[in-house]
């Protein structure tokens, strides 16, 4: 599934807090690749962790000579979240744990954000689970998302299973679209089970949330990808025009289209009757993504279902498009064999659109087909 728009946007937000700047301020990198974005974001981290101060190499050596409740009561009142995250980050993983268990959840919490991210699986595995249990409470509460996105890849699912109903849906979303190992996510959509998944599903239209949804079914394994696509499917109308609104303002089409081709085909036909696919502003939006982006595999199965008079656009639209473009669609649709989706949608073109793909040098290719 072709996600990377999202991906990229997940990464910049992720950049942004690395660098302390605001939100936005990097949108400059939307479109960049994504293996790039994540390559500088490490590097970035590298930077700003590797190269300390000296002062706080002398400050970790400090806490080395007293007891863990000592250098916590140091670390509240004397350094501060953001000072006792950069000692802690030069640390042995199991010192810090100790230290950290001695400090108030809160201010843990508070620190949690400035911890160099590449110690945060050494030092949450030495934790008491009931200990990351509250701190993960306490971020979603902050509504830190970023910061539980860093740690929540790390937990066992133990800790995992204790978080979530104490967390809510829209943080899940949130959470699970900033998550820093993706891999992940699969097992914490199985621990959350599908009442719980379709709850989180459904506060995506309330919580202006769709794009981290897909943000998240495109990052999790295929059977798991199609239970979120028929999750979405079954929301009322308003909910699924919420989300083709969100679609067509951000252009991810990319993004639903591959969802939609999972779905059977009584699920389809009721995405192809919403109002909004029968707007000829909105169809153009989508065929013109989809030969952006080489989606035609996806899209025709719901072109298929459409009411009538939204595939005479769709084929009107498509019969408008430069050669270039009608001849990869007929190079596509070949590859992938299609034709027998794509041609009732040449017979709705006007002649002068049938006229054009019959002459395209794919089609020629082909014999007529």
């Amino acid at each position: 599934m072709n996600a990377d728009k999202l991906q990229c946007r997940a990464e910049v937000r992720k950049i942004e807090r690395v660098l302390a700047v605001q939100e936005g301020e990097l949108a400059f990198l939307d479109g960049r690749s994504v293996t790039d974005l994540r390559r500088f974001r490490e590097q970035a981290v590298a930077a700003l962790f590797d190269r300390a101060p000296d002062m706080l190499d002398r400050i970790a050596a400090a806490t080395k000579l007293v007891p863990a409740g000592v250098a916590a009561a140091i670390s509240q009142k004397a350094l501060g979240p953001r000072l006792a995250a950069a000692v802690a980050g030069r640390l042995e993983p199991a010192r810090a744990a100790d230290i950290i268990e001695k400090l108030p959840v809160a201010f843990t919490a508070e620190s949690c954000a400035h911890l160099d991210p590449r110690r945060i699986p050494g030092i949450v595995d030495r934790l008491d689970e009931g200990l990351v249990v509250r701190i993960a409470v306490d971020l979603a509460a902050r509504g830190d998302h970023l910061t539980m996105g860093r740690f929540v890849g790390h937990l066992r699912d133990s800790a995992l299973a204790r978080i979530l109903p104490q967390v809510d849906d829209a943080a899940v979303l949130r959470t699970g679209f900033l998550i820093d190992r993706p891999e992940r996510l699969g097992q914490i959509v199985e621990l959350m089970g599908d009442e719980r998944l379709a709850r989180v599903i459904a506060s995506a239209s309330g919580d202006g949330l769709w794009a981290e949804a897909l943000g998240v079914a495109g990052m999790v394994g295929g059977a798991q990808r199609g239970r979120i696509a028929e999750l979405a499917a079954d929301q009322p109308e308003d909910r699924l025009e919420s989300l083709v609104a969100t679609v067509a303002e951000q252009g991810l089409w990319e993004a639903l289209l591959p969802l939609v081709a999972l779905l059977d085909e009584e699920r389809r036909r009721a995405v192809a009757a919403l109002p909004s696919l029968r707007d000829a502003e909105v169809l153009a939006g989508v065929v013109r993504a989809v030969v952006a982006i080489g989606l035609w595999g996806e899209f025709l199965p719901l072109v298929g279902v459409l009411p009538e008079q939204s595939r005479v656009v769709v084929a009107e639209v498509a019969g408008s498009l430069p050669a270039e473009d009608l001849d990869a669609l007929a190079r596509e649709v070949d590859k992938r064999d299609l034709w027998e989706l794509v041609l009732p949608l040449v017979e709705l073109m006007p002649e002068e659109g049938k006229e054009r793909v019959f002459s395209l040098p794919a089609f020629q290719d082909l014999g007529g087909v």
